[in-house]
């Protein structure tokens, strides 16, 4: 069994493709090789050179693999459905380009939510008309990269959004074919919707087709939570910790892969603010030599 580690563009702060506190390109992917990396994501579509050719010399030159790409619009607004879906289609085209396999897909924050990241409880829900509506979205744009582009579309739940507590989860789980939809499981976000991910990685782990490696500083969650802090401004208070520091079990984790027979890429991100983190290409580094003082390699 092989699993390999790799890092994201959002582990050096990049959210947004247009965001000015953004570093270069060029600097993301070097600081990834300089960490020891073989493999990064492609980020939010458009920070990455969109000309196949340019990224392709680039990742070449950095002896780096593209691994994924990674979806986070608002699907949880219909409106925005023309946002979705240029977001989607230029993704998977930038997936295609390079080889990549893994098309995540992530409910963008919305304000109905924001305020209530953490706090299951509290959160506002859907009713039923509008939870079709916003699946329905969901498995079309499933379908398309996985019979248009040839990919493995991959639900990523995430703080602030509409797919983020664990019963929402579940829900859209036994609602939609596994065949049509599989799980992306990050680590860091379960646990800052309270809900253990190695339990749940148990229950489905065959449907699981990629992991992001995530963990969150116990105290600073408790504070956000209890201020509700935004979802950016709790990034740049630190409540996504270096992987040796955070509450997640990872060793637990390796060992439930290990079991299960996963392979594959397994990817690092610490969602950070671009401004605040004084050490990017350090907390890389850490992370990757964490990961490998527990087994990985």
């Amino acid at each position: 069994m092989t699993i390999r580690i790799g890092n994201a563009p959002c582990s050096w702060g990049v959210e947004f493709a247009d965001d000015p506190r953004n570093p270069t390109w060029r600097s993301v992917l070097k600081d990834c090789a300089d960490a020891g990396y073989k493999g990064i994501e492609l980020g939010p579509v458009g920070f990455m050179p969109e000309d196949p050719a340019i990224l392709s010399e680039a990742l070449d030159e950095f002896d780096l693999e593209l691994i994924g790409g990674v979806v986070f619009r608002a699907f949880h607004d219909p409106n925005a459905w023309d946002d979705v879906m240029d977001g989607a289609k230029r993704t998977c085209e930038a997936l295609k380009a390079h080889g990549a396999k893994h098309f995540v897909l992530i409910d963008s924050i919305s304000p109905r939510r924001a305020p209530t990241a953490g706090r299951g409880s509290e959160a506002e829900q859907m009713d039923d008309a509008e939870w079709a509506a916003y699946r329905d979205r969901i498995v079309t744009v499933a379908k398309m990269g996985a019979e248009e582009y040839g990919l493995i579309p991959e639900l990523h739940p995430h703080a602030g959004g509409f797919m983020d507590f664990e019963p929402e989860v579940e829900r859209i789980l036994s609602e939609v074919d596994p065949e049509v939809l599989k799980l992306c499981i990050d680590t860091g976000h379960c646990t800052y919707a309270g809900f253990d991910p190695v339990a749940f990685m148990e229950r489905h782990m065959e449907r699981i087709t990629y992991v992001h490696f995530k963990s969150t500083d116990a105290a600073v969650k408790a504070k956000a939570i209890s201020n509700r802090t935004g979802f950016y401004d709790a990034c740049g208070q630190g409540i996504f910790c270096n992987l040796a520091d955070g509450e997640v079990d990872l060793p637990a984790v390796r060992q439930l892969l290990l079991y299960s027979g996963y392979e594959g890429w397994c990817t690092i991100e610490q969602d950070c603010d671009p401004t605040l983190d004084p050490d990017p290409l350090g907390d890389a580094r850490k992370n990757r030599e964490y990961l490998e003082s527990i087994g990985f390699k």
